[in-house]
């Protein structure tokens, strides 16, 4: 589903930047949508989640379902009131909220007002996304992982529909066409959270949300709540670290080249592609299993699981992070190349995704590694990582962006993401958390081998083909860029298969690491 997601995702995007292409109102649009994006990331992904999933997961272990089901009711209600109000401020403070994040729109003709008023219109979208992260930190404890995998689906569809449907109907009228986005988004925050309804009914924890004065006292006053707000305050300052970094990069961004913003939102977009599919994804299945095994304490499993994900990341990303190094401007032509989308912007928004792509390995570690704190209901330690790496990434930008622009803030968010990863992963190994088990050095000689075999394909088809111009079709592109990836999947897959790498193995965790711990030396059996 998370696949799937991401599929509907690139389609979204190819439609937005082909109806809209890079300029100041499309600009406008990714600022405000990245305003409710932001507090989402603070308090529903980020910091909310990382502390109400291991207390969720701990107290169904010991007190039992009636328990769990009055902490998700408490807070729920404490949830839905602190977002009324949250959402009501957000609408007011908008154009104080558009320049703090991107004051330089004000030199753009009309993009600092089309922001306000698209913010105000996006803004309760924090509201709607902040009660589907709940819904989804309580299905994943359940281990019901396909419905909140599925919620961004319709999101995207919602804003496929928008700009394909919406769009042209609001040019039609006379009324700027980039309105009919921020609609979609409503549209699929809504959806997002009624899918969460019927599943939640079905495992017997709908929360009742107060309404009373005296209700909502005692969910405030309640021990769990009390206890998910305590873990919350150093997470929420963890993750206010990276957003804070994200918030300085688009106020730098608005000051570049117009269609700057949009150029790093676009590459952003695909080089979430594998963040999501594999850090995002295995993050979300990680984090109940390893906050279960911490509340039993059985402490190999949590290793192995660690050890696991670690695995994948590395026999998954390294290719794609490859990939995003090699052919980053077959990829944006490809996908994105069409209509009001052009080549100038196919160039630009290529450097962008080309320094996305140098840490890409590090953005999706930080998903596996950064739980193994959170289960151990540890937030502290990756706040103060990653308050370090803000000022170095910062530091990154003063060096990189006068002579890269807009991809120098990509190149330093990607060095950043290394820096993270590779400190949480020293932090876990000290504290003898994550014990690596036999077999790593032969996984990334065979790692290694395969992506250099995979790297001179895709440098060659780099070269090969062309990928943008008047007499380059939609059809050609699409199917040039389709053999280019599937060749150097195969390439990939098949050098591993013939250095004896257990393939088969791969998505079973218990065989895999099983396995992987006895490949020093290739087997008959593999």
């Amino acid at each position: 589903m998370t696949l799937a997601s991401r599929i509907t995702g690139l389609v979204r995007e190819l439609l937005v930047a082909a109806f809209f292409g890079a300029s100041a109102t499309t600009d406008a649009f990714n600022v405000a949508f990245r305003l409710p994006n932001l507090l989402r990331r603070l308090f529903a992904e980020g910091a909310f989640s990382q502390a109400f999933v291991p207390v969720l997961a701990a107290t169904r272990e010991t007190d039992g379902l009636a328990a769990t089901h009055r902490l998700v009711s408490h807070i729920a209600t404490v949830l839905v009131w602190v977002l009324l109000v949250t959402c009501v401020v957000g609408v007011l403070a908008a154009p104080g909220l558009v320049w703090l994040i991107a004051s330089g729109l004000q030199q753009t003709d009309g993009g600092y007002d089309t922001a306000v008023l698209l913010t105000r219109w996006m803004f309760p979208y924090i509201g709607f996304m902040s009660l589907v992260a709940m819904a989804a930190g309580v299905l994943n404890t359940w281990k019901r992982f396909l419905v909140p995998a599925a919620t961004p689906v319709l999101l995207n569809v919602a804003m496929i529909i928008a700009a394909a449907v919406g769009a042209p109907w609001l040019a039609r009228l006379g009324i700027e066409p980039i309105y009919a986005l921020a609609a979609g988004v409503m549209v699929g925050g809504a959806l997002q959270l009624g899918i969460q309804i019927p599943a939640l009914r079905r495992i017997g924890v709908f929360p009742k949300i107060g309404i009373r004065p005296s209700a909502i006292k005692e969910a405030w006053n309640d021990a769990g709540t009390r206890r998910i707000l305590s873990l919350m305050a150093p997470a929420l300052l963890g993750v206010s670290v990276a957003q804070i970094s994200l918030l300085i990069n688009t106020q730098i961004a608005s000051y570049l080249q117009p269609g700057s913003v949009s150029w790093l939102t676009y590459a952003d977009r695909l080089m979430e592609f594998p963040t999501a599919l594999l850090g995002v994804a295995l993050g979300v299945v990680l984090l109940p299993q390893l906050a279960s095994a911490k509340a039993q304490g059985d402490l190999d499993a949590y290793s192995a699981l660690l050890n696991w994900g670690l695995r994948l990341v590395v026999v998954l990303t390294v290719p794609c992070a490859l990939a995003l190094l090699i052919i980053p401007e077959p990829l944006v032509a490809a996908l994105y190349n069409y209509g009001r989308f052009t080549a100038g912007d196919v160039q630009q928004t290529s450097l962008a995704l080309a320094g996305y792509g140098v840490g890409l390995v590090g953005l999706v570690a930080i998903k596996i590694l950064a739980p193994g704190y959170y289960a151990n209901q540890d937030t502290k330690t990756p706040v103060k990582i990653a308050i370090v790496v803000l000022v170095i990434t910062q530091a990154l930008n003063a060096v990189f962006v006068p002579y890269f622009a807009h991809a120098g803030l990509a190149l330093a968010i990607g060095l950043g993401a290394l820096i993270n990863a590779a400190w949480l992963w020293i932090g876990l190994r000290r504290r003898q958390v994550l014990r690596h088990g036999a077999g790593w050095s032969g996984l990334l000689v065979r790692v290694t081998v395969a992506a250099s075999a995979m790297g001179a394909w895709l440098y060659w088809g780099a070269q090969a083909f062309a990928w943008h111009g008047d007499g380059v079709s939609w059809v050609g592109r699409l199917g040039a860029l389709g053999l280019v990836c599937i060749v150097g999947g195969i390439i990939y897959l098949g050098a591993l298969a013939l250095m004896g790498f257990p393939l088969r193995q791969l998505m079973q965790r218990r065989a895999v690491v099983s396995a992987l711990d006895n490949i020093t030396e290739p087997k008959k059996e593999s």
